[in-house]
């Protein structure tokens, strides 16, 4: 994916102002700065989720395959299923852990019970959950913990398999140990996924991303590999923001 001066509007406020970046294949990239400096903004213009705000304009280029994301003749449905997301909280269907797993499957026609089957086994043990919920998949999915209910998500998204996964601050209503357990799948996935996480947690980007983008107040302020960004950036706002001594 590669995006190219993109511009975005609510209304009359601006919220994102030229920004300019690439999202490499396979690769974890995350997306830094302070509150309402447009990095949720940025990734959900990445699935066009904002499309859902009547006063949303968009202008600039967002390429996926090399074809615009914002073209007249895009097909948002398969471009979702494409490009999926996970929330900052956890938000599965209220139905069963099975059900919210082949929800996505069977809206795109697949119906037979076996191979539904093997989509829940494959995508819970994707995304880790398969040995702690496989006695219990015809449970409610709000029986599971926050960050079982985090996992669950993220298999619910695997299971149309994407190409692209969007994290929107996925750990920040989670506790230490449930927000590792989410980390060290983000990196897994990496494998087969591209990864994009908009974090609030700086440890968290050097930890886990292989790029990072630092925003603010719209802008992409600098973007790079994640280990330049955090030991020698070449923005003195990145730095600043990076050592604490922002503001």
């Amino acid at each position: 994916m590669t995006i190219d001066g993109l511009n975005l509007w609510y209304g009359d406020k601006q919220a994102l102002i030229d920004v300019t970046m690439p999202v490499m294949k396979n690769k974890i990239t995350a997306l830094i700065g302070p509150s309402g400096c447009g990095k949720s903004t940025l990734i959900r213009c990445m699935n066009r989720m904002n499309d859902m705000v009547d006063s949303c304009k968009v202008q600039g280029s967002m390429k996926f395959h090399g074809e615009e994301l914002y073209g007249p003749g895009t097909d948002i449905i398969d471009l979702r299923k494409r490009i999926g997301m996970i929330f900052q909280k956890p938000n599965p269907f209220p139905m069963s852990i099975r059900d919210n797993i082949t929800y996505g499957p069977k809206i795109h026609g697949i119906t037979k019970k076996d191979e539904l089957d093997e989509i829940v086994e494959r995508s819970l043990k994707q995304a880790v959950l398969w040995d702690e919920v496989q006695d219990r998949l015809d449970k409610p999915a709000f029986s599971l913990s926050g960050g079982q209910q985090q996992r669950l998500c993220i298999a619910r998204t695997l299971s149309v398999n994407p190409e692209v996964i969007l994290m929107d601050e996925p750990t920040s209503a989670l506790d230490p140990i449930a927000t590792a357990k989410i980390e060290d799948l983000a990196i897994e996935l990496q494998k087969d996924y591209t990864v994009v996480i908009v974090t609030h947690n700086m440890q968290q980007a050097a930890r886990i991303s292989d790029f990072t983008g630092f925003m603010y107040l719209g802008k992409m302020i600098e973007f790079g590999d994640t280990e330049k960004i955090f030991s020698k950036p070449s923005e003195e706002l990145t730095e600043r923001y990076i050592t604490g001594r922002f503001g």
